[in-house]
């Protein structure tokens, strides 16, 4: 095995398994992203943002995401609204999503080199396991995890630290490749490595802010693992 530095550390740490994130990092859904996101915004009397907004506004929990763009504090009752408008228009555009540039060779390319790898995901459960099947990815991954119940905008950390312990691994051997700063800090709270992409929901600036590494593409993220 390769090994990349550690952000918070000098000490050089071992990598043999990857933990992949899916929105934004494996499969390329912005254009669903914002035309979701803007559906919220129509159900409520907002006028549509650009990208650049979006990304501006995004944060974890994503309720205040939501509240920062719809300038309101949400009830339950709203934020249930907000889930079904987002995941309904999100998921009437799925079909018009495409793979990462070079998913199939990456993920091949991390096995062939040793790593065992595996998918964890904040999209719901229910609705990832058919669409990474879909997609032909599920033989590259010892595990799938999506987020159970039918309301999501949580924060990853503990989806992780339940993923690692499922798979009874060794959080100082993993490596958690992520597009959003929750990532970051979820990889933090679990005690594995982190690498950023810049290819989904949040700028470089707000990426490099956490300390972890940042890539311009899942190719380039794999790449760090073995220099």
């Amino acid at each position: 095995m390769r090994t990349i530095l550690s952000p918070r550390t000098t000490v050089a740490l071992v990598i043999s398994h990857v933990v992949w994130d899916w929105n934004g990092t494996l499969l390329n859904d912005n254009h669903a992203v914002l035309a979701a996101v803007n559906e919220v915004c129509t159900g409520f009397g907002r006028p549509e943002l650009t990208w650049v907004e979006w990304q501006a506004a995004y944060a974890r929990p994503m309720r205040l995401s939501y509240e920062q763009v719809l300038e309101r504090t949400l009830d339950e009752e709203e934020w249930a609204q907000v889930d079904k408008l987002y995941h309904d228009r999100y998921d009437a555009l799925l079909h018009t999503c495409a793979l990462a540039t070079g998913a199939h060779d990456v993920l091949r390319a991390c096995a062939t080199g040793g790593r065992t790898q595996s998918l964890l995901s904040m999209w719901f459960h229910s609705r990832l396991t058919p669409t990474v099947e879909q997609y032909g990815l599920t033989q590259y991954f010892t595990r799938v995890d999506g987020l159970p119940g039918e309301v999501g905008g949580g924060s990853k950390a503990d989806s992780l630290a339940r993923h690692l312990q499922e798979q009874q691994l060794d959080p100082a051997s993993v490596v958690l490749i992520g597009d959003v700063v929750d990532d970051a800090n979820a990889a933090q709270a679990a005690g594995t490595q982190c690498v950023l992409v810049t290819t989904g929901a949040m700028t470089r600036e707000a990426l490099l802010a956490t300390g972890a590494p940042v890539t311009g593409s899942i190719t380039e993220a794999l790449q760090l693992l073995d220099t």
